[in-house]
C-alpha cells in the first residue's frame, strides 16, 4: 500500500485534532466537516480499501465500529443519533486510500445521503 496522509498522522508527522486513540485505532476531526461532529476513525494498520480487507481484518474492522460508538456515548450524542459511513473506491467517494470510518452527528441527517 502506498503512503497516505493518514500514515503521516499516525506517525505524528503532520498535525491532526486527535480525539480518540487506543492500541489499534486513531480518530481525529475531519478538516472539511460535513456535520457539526465529523470524526474519522482509522486503523493503525493500513488497509487501502474495504475490498482489500480479508477475514483476518474482521476484528480490526469491528474495533473501528466499537470505537466510534464509544466516542458517541462519551461525547453525549449517542442517544440523539449519529451516522457511520465507510466509502470504498472512487465512485463510493473514497479519496484517501487507507480505510476510514466517518462518524457524523450534531444535526438531523437526511437519507439518502447523496
Amino acid at each position: 500500500m502506498s503512503e497516505t496522509i493518514f500514515s503521516k498522522i499516525i506517525r505524528r508527522e503532520i498535525p491532526a485534532d486527535i480525539v480518540y486513540e487506543d492500541e489499534h485505532v486513531l480518530a481525529f476531526r475531519d478538516i472539511a466537516p460535513k456535520a457539526p461532529v465529523h470524526v474519522l476513525f482509522i486503523p493503525k494498520t493500513p488497509i487501502a480499501t474495504l475490498d482489500d480487507a480479508g477475514p483476518e481484518h474482521a476484528e480490526l474492522l469491528g474495533r473501528l465500529m466499537l470505537a466510534a460508538a464509544a466516542y458517541a456515548r462519551a461525547q453525549g450524542f449517542a442517544e440523539d443519533g449519529y451516522r457511520v459511513v465507510m466509502n470504498c473506491n472512487g465512485d463510493g467517494g473514497q479519496t484517501v486510500f487507507h480505510i476510514h470510518l466517518h462518524l457524523l452527528a450534531g444535526r438531523a441527517l437526511s437519507w439518502p445521503p447523496g
